[in-house]
């Protein structure tokens, strides 16, 4: 079929198996913002810097003179990118056990990461002077991932302040940077939230670069996934509809199942998957969603010279409570300016990995089951529960997740004797055939009580972070 630019027609694409059962994605946000890297968002350095009273505004007039001396485009041959090794990365993400993977090919700041022909600040013109994108499908292809590119630029009409003479935002010479010039009529550093109730609509060039550059992407590197950030809002329906029809239609061209990831309903329903970004659901959902979050402390994003990382078994146990609700997780990781992932980085994607080698049987290709888990969420927002413990959950705490008749229960830490399972209390004693932990020999000892399905646990431990039940059912009464 070909897809037109209408809600109705695109809403009968429908979301890939492959995505399905992928569960977990890798993204990069690699980008000019990780050359001053510093707080409070990375990569709303380029916003901040130019609004006084904000804590990298101070931070760049101590340190680089001020936005008059030195403006966001001066730090661009500072990301030189000369460590910068597609394989590498790639090979780090496919040890993760993430399913897909792939960089942001434009944040807000305009500085496209791969050799687009619209406009001349981009990665492989300036900076490290490489197709950041192009060289990451090509690397990602070859460990036999599928890819994705994370498009922000919408939100580039209103991310820098044009009316302030004295910045370089406002010289149109750089426009292709900052934007087209407009709202000039604002008075000095108006607080950023009337900034958005006062802001023009985008004008037709902007539509027109914003459109092309999206088309650009999806017939040049061809992604599985194509992300959108917040701010499709700015972008004017018709435009939005003739992107997505596009996708999909070159995509049957490739003969290839993609799906779109985006925020808030800035799409009509059953346009993609929706993604809470740093929040999660707190109850099992109909339809599918996806989180992105990221390694650090949830501040960084873009590369922080001053990160605080997550532990991995947060991460992990994030993962297990989206899964069992129906949910995915997009990870975020910030490279050095240099083009390097960070060691902390590495370790948190190695330690997930290891895990799911162990454990992927119940994350990938399963459904949740009838109710996702006994015990506390944690939900809203990724800040909400504290980093520096190494378990989130007490060992009780459980999650669930079904491939056909095998029901895993998964416990978000080391239970230390039996498990009580209070849930299955629903299952019949003769529909279970065998129980196991993933990763460890034998079968487990097993009763069903008026409490629950009793399960007695292996002394040695399979895994760190999080161990699985296996229950293996069949028809009690075939």
């Amino acid at each position: 079929m070909k897809y037109e630019p209408s809600w109705n027609s695109l809403k009968q694409h429908r979301t890939p198996k492959w995505y399905q059962d992928a569960k977990f994605g890798i993204y990069t946000h690699w980008g000019v913002y990780a050359v001053p890297g510093c707080r409070p968002n990375a990569t709303w350095y380029p916003f901040n810097m130019y609004r006084e009273g904000t804590p990298q505004h101070r931070h760049h007039v101590k340190t680089y003179g001020g936005p008059v001396k030195f403006g966001y485009k001066d730090f661009i041959p500072m990301l030189t990118g000369e460590n910068f090794d597609p394989d590498k990365w790639a090979q780090v993400f496919k040890d993760s056990g993430a399913q897909y993977a792939g960089p942001v090919g434009e944040h807000h700041d305009g500085f496209a990461m791969w050799d687009t022909q619209y406009s001349g600040w981009n990665a492989k013109k300036m900076g490290p002077k490489r197709d950041v994108v192009g060289e990451l499908a090509q690397a990602l292809r070859k460990v036999d991932m599928r890819f994705m590119v994370a498009l922000h630029h919408a939100e580039n009409w209103w991310f820098y302040p044009h009316w302030n003479p004295a910045y370089d935002t406002a010289d149109p010479r750089y426009a292709g940077l900052y934007g087209e010039p407009h709202d000039l009529d604002f008075a000095g550093n108006t607080p950023p939230n009337s900034e958005w109730d006062r802001m023009t609509k985008p004008s037709k060039a902007f539509l027109d670069m914003w459109l092309n550059k999206t088309r650009e992407v999806i017939d040049r590197y061809q992604p599985d996934v194509l992300w959108f950030d917040f701010a499709l809002n700015f972008i004017q329906e018709h435009y939005k509809r003739e992107a997505v029809a596009h996708y999909f239609n070159r995509a049957l061209e490739w003969n290839r199942e993609v799906v779109i990831e985006y925020k808030n309903h800035d799409l009509a329903a059953g346009s993609g998957v929706v993604d809470l970004e740093l929040g999660r659901f707190d109850k099992l959902m109909h339809n599918e969603w996806v989180t992105d979050t990221t390694v650090d402390d949830g501040e960084g994003w873009g590369y922080l010279h001053d990160a605080r990382y997550k532990t991995p078994t947060s991460l992990i146990h994030y993962l297990i409570d989206n899964v069992s609700k129906n949910g995915h997780l997009l990870l975020n990781v910030g490279p050095t300016p240099a083009g390097e992932l960070p060691e902390e980085a590495k370790h948190i994607l190695k330690e997930m990995g290891a895990w799911l080698r162990v454990n992927g049987e119940a994350i990938y290709g399963t459904t949740p089951w009838i109710k996702y888990g006994e015990g506390p969420t944690v939900m809203k927002k990724a800040g909400a529960f504290n980093e520096d413990q190494p378990l989130l959950y007490k060992p009780e705490d459980l999650r669930f997740t079904v491939k056909d008749d095998s029901l895993y229960a998964i416990s978000l830490g080391w239970p230390t004797n039996a498990l009580n399972i209070e849930s299955l209390r629903c299952l019949y004693p003769q529909e279970i055939k065998r129980v196991t932990m993933l990763g460890a020999e034998g079968e487990l000892p097993w009763r069903m009580t008026e409490g629950g399905l009793c399960v007695g646990v292996p002394e040695k431990r399979p895994c760190d972070h999080a161990c699985t039940i296996k229950i293996e059912r069949k028809h009690p009464f075939a």
